[in-house]
């Protein structure tokens, strides 16, 4: 098979599998915590790693929530499991700075997690691991584009940054911001951060004190975002509150 092929096919299959990640890594994570020593850090330091993981991770989610808020009914960031869909192609807004926004932001949600552990050789590896996954779903995603949208696709894509941004080109958004989108989108991503960020802290209290601490900070905020994903799912599913006409 032709390497063009390979890379295609390979990239179809991970896209289908992509909702696997978080489980490979937190299974990773728990070798990583139990092996690292942080006493090299200070307190003071702990936190200000921390601030700043907690920090790359509302970025990430705030890449995808203007992302997400912004994208009509039938484009090409609704693909599904299943495989490519498109009827339409973004080109405007976020997506006018860089063709895979979406995967800008799972990068930096997923990189705040990783950056938690305290261990920089896992950061290193997560984004390496990370670039060689994705660069194979995008590789797919834009073989499946330029054949539906022809010129149109080559021409967007010959003057926009695949994955770092950049404003030299940027084109005001056609489509309204819509926070009501978000809200019904996007819940899931919030759940998996917070959840992400409480394992770590679980691991590390466990592997330091053999045990855990329930009644803490992390665990209140966890409570927070489960009850915010029951009322949003159940709004979304049996009710018409965050419906919207043109929305996907």
């Amino acid at each position: 098979m032709a390497l063009v092929n390979t890379f295609e096919k390979e990239g179809n299959f991970l896209f289908k599998h992509r909702g696997e990640i978080p489980i490979v890594l937190f299974v990773a994570a728990i070798p990583v915590i139990y092996f690292t020593d942080i006493n090299y850090l200070n307190h003071q330091s702990q936190n200000i790693i921390t601030y700043i993981a907690i920090a790359l991770s509302f970025l990430g989610l705030a890449i995808r929530s203007i992302s997400i808020a912004t994208t009509p009914k039938g484009t090409s960031g609704r693909n599904t499991k299943e495989g490519q869909v498109a009827e339409s192609l973004n080109t405007t807004g976020i997506y006018s700075t860089v063709r895979h926004p979406l995967y800008v932001g799972n990068y930096f949600m997923w990189i705040g997690i990783v950056l938690f552990t305290f261990n920089w050789s896992f950061v290193i590896i997560v984004t390496l691991a990370f670039w060689l996954y994705y660069e194979r779903i995008m590789y797919a995603e834009e073989r499946f584009l330029e054949r539906k949208f022809g010129d149109t696709y080559m021409n967007w894509a010959n003057n926009t940054p695949s994955f770092i941004p950049s404003l030299k080109n940027y084109t005001k958004n056609t489509v309204p911001f819509s926070f009501v989108s978000i809200l019904r989108r996007e819940y899931s991503g919030v759940l998996a951060t917070v959840v992400g960020f409480v394992f770590i802290y679980d691991l590390r209290m466990y592997f330091e004190n053999s045990g855990f601490e329930l009644e803490s900070t992390a665990h209140y905020i966890l409570l927070a975002a489960l009850i915010m994903v029951m009322v949003l799912r159940s709004l979304k599913h049996y009710t018409s509150v965050l419906k919207e006409e043109g929305r996907s």
